[in-house]
Parts: structure tokens; sequence; C-alpha cells
């Protein structure tokens, strides 16, 4: 296993981070249990959750997947210190989590005790803000003319990020975490933050984690280059497109108990005869290498210039070993040419 430094901060981070959505409803306790100590053993120290989990979000699941990763640190606690537990706020939008209103410094403290107590630990190395309170163009949203940029009130998105950060200070200053990232951003708004930390004297986010992969790369070039000069890790989620890019969803397939099955929230805005098309090129090159779909994506995902640690999740341990082990794949000049020309066919399919 290999590491990268998590942007500006003192931590290292495995190339591989282990998701953790799927806990609380496609995966037990002892399924969660078994996914970590497996992912421990390979070499992998980070691990992502967020308060809103299990997905998909409902009030039934609303912090139960904290919960398991903190009943497993519990009865771990000698090997807390050795990993790197990332965890994040909600937005507004889920009337089940504050009322659904939108992440004021308030809420933000509020929201780290409660993350605490579920994961039960003294301390979170990385507190994200799941996503932002305005408008982004992501899940879909990414197509021009879906979101008037021009009728964002600047001032006031600027006064709410202050008072986040001041906030996450407090946070910080209290030992309760020790760094802050962003998700779900954009380019402004890591320089807003970036601007604001340092006219402030406040946090700095040491990393961002937006959806990226094969079949959604929006954020390379711009946003990625501004992560590598700001000195920001880049956290790749979703890279295997909600289980599209693992070629079981071909055709129209639906597999019993698959993602797919449940009721999304932002609905499949993925599955289109785009993507389709550039899945099944995708599955069809893999098999030429004697590699899975799922392995050939998310190699070429860890070696794109800029990815810090790629989040990958499983409901199998069969999947877990063999989405790891995508990490320690060397890719050939004739591979990444075939990915190349399926790639410029297809470079936004959804």
């Amino acid at each position: 296993m290999h590491y990268n430094k998590l942007g500006s901060s003192d931590i290292n981070v495995s190339h591989v981070c282990l998701g953790t959505m799927t806990w609380g409803v496609q995966n037990t306790q002892q399924d969660a249990n078994e996914q970590i100590d497996y992912a421990i053993s390979r070499g992998v120290n980070f691990l992502d959750t967020a308060e809103m989990y299990a997905v998909p979000p409902a009030p039934e699941t609303y912090g139960k997947t904290e919960q398991i990763l903190g009943n497993w640190l519990a009865s771990n606690k000698e090997k807390r210190s050795d990993l790197v537990i990332a965890t994040k706020i909600a937005g507004s939008g889920l009337e089940w989590i504050r009322g659904g209103s939108e992440i004021t410094g308030e809420s933000v403290l509020e929201a780290v005790d409660d993350s605490l107590q579920r994961l039960q630990t003294d301390y979170i190395d990385l507190y994200q803000i799941h996503w932002p309170n305005r408008n982004t163009p992501h899940f879909g949203r990414h197509w021009p003319g879906t979101i008037q940029f021009s009728d964002m009130d600047r001032e006031k998105q600027s006064d709410g990020m202050l008072e986040i950060l001041t906030a996450l200070d407090k946070c910080m200053k209290a030992g309760k975490i020790k760094h802050f990232g962003l998700s779900n951003e954009t380019t402004w708004g890591i320089n807003e933050y970036l601007r604001l930390s340092d006219k402030y004297n406040l946090p700095r986010p040491v990393s961002i984690q937006n959806e990226f992969g094969l079949v959604h790369a929006k954020d390379w070039p711009y946003l990625i280059e501004n992560c590598i000069h700001t000195d920001i890790a880049y956290l790749p989620w979703s890279p295997l497109a909600g289980g599209m890019l693992s070629g079981k969803y071909v055709n129209g397939e639906r597999p019993e108990g698959s993602r797919w099955t449940m009721l999304q929230r932002n609905g499949l805005f993925r599955d289109t005869e785009a993507s389709q098309q550039a899945v099944r090129a995708y599955v069809e090159l893999a098999k030429r290498f004697d590699l899975t779909p799922s392995q050939l994506a998310l190699a070429w995902c860890k070696q794109v210039d800029g990815v810090t640690s790629t989040i990958i999740g499983a409901t199998t341990l069969e999947q877990l070993k063999e989405n790891i082990d995508a990490f320690d794949i060397v890719m050939s000049e004739e591979l990444q040419q075939g990915i190349n020309e399926i790639y410029q066919q297809f470079p936004m399919p959804f």
C-alpha cells in the first residue's frame, strides 16, 4: 500500500480510503467489522463516513453508519491512533437532520458533538462539509444553463463560510477535530474558504472529495490543478459511478440487492444511453487485459495526477478484495491508450 500526505496536513493516508455508506442498509455490523479488519490488513488507514449515512438516506438510518464504525472503534481502541477517521456534516434538504436547515456555525458545533458520540472517539481526524449551502454543479447539474451562478448572493455565501470556519476553529482548539475538508464543492468554493482562512487566521481546508471517475471526470483539469497548487488533497468518491463501471447494470440489469434497485435521492441520473455505451466499451477493454471492469476503473483513477486517495465501497468482502487489488495494478501504455480512446468518445456521458 502506498501513502500520500493529506494536503497541507501532517497526516499520511493510504491510496485507498474505505467508504462506509452501505453499512446499516446493505451491510450489517458483522459485515462492517470484516471489511475494516480486512482493509487494515491490506494497509488501509483511512475510513470515510458521514452523519447522513446509511445510503439511501432515511430517518431510521440517520447516523447508523457512524454508530457501526463507533462500535468497531470501541472494541479496538488500541488501533484508533493508527487510523484516519473522516466524517461529514449534512447540509440542507433532509428534514430529519436539524429540520433540513443549512449549515451554520451552531449546527457545526452540534453535529461534531453528535458524531463524536456515535463514533465513540475523542477526536475526528478529518471533518468535512458534505455539501455547500448554495446550489453547485454536482449530481447531474453540471450542464450549461442548469445553474445560474450569477443568481448567487456572494456576500451571503461568504458570510456563511466565515461562520462555519469560526465554528470549526472552536472545535479544533477544543481538540474535537484535527483538520477539516470540503465535499461536493467547486473551485470558487475552495478558493473562498482559503481566502477567508488567510484573512481571518482560521483553519484552511486540507481536502476535497468530489465524484470522479471514467464516466464523470469533470473536475479534470481545472479543479484538480487548483488543488495541486493550493495543497488540497483530492479524494474521488464514487469512482465506479455508483457501481455502473463494474458492468453489473449493463443493458438494464438490476442485480437483486444492488444499490440501483433502491430508491435514489437524486434519481438514476447516471443511467443514460451514452453511459451505457461507455461502460460496455470499458467492460470489453478490461476483458482484453484480464482485469475486472472495476479494477480497470480504479487503476485509472489512482494514476490521475493530483488524486490523493480514492474512496471505495463494497457490499461483500470479495468485492473489497477485488477493489483493493486494483491499486497494485501498473497500467501499460497499451491499456492507457485503450482507455483514452474510449474516454475521448464519451468524455461526459451523463
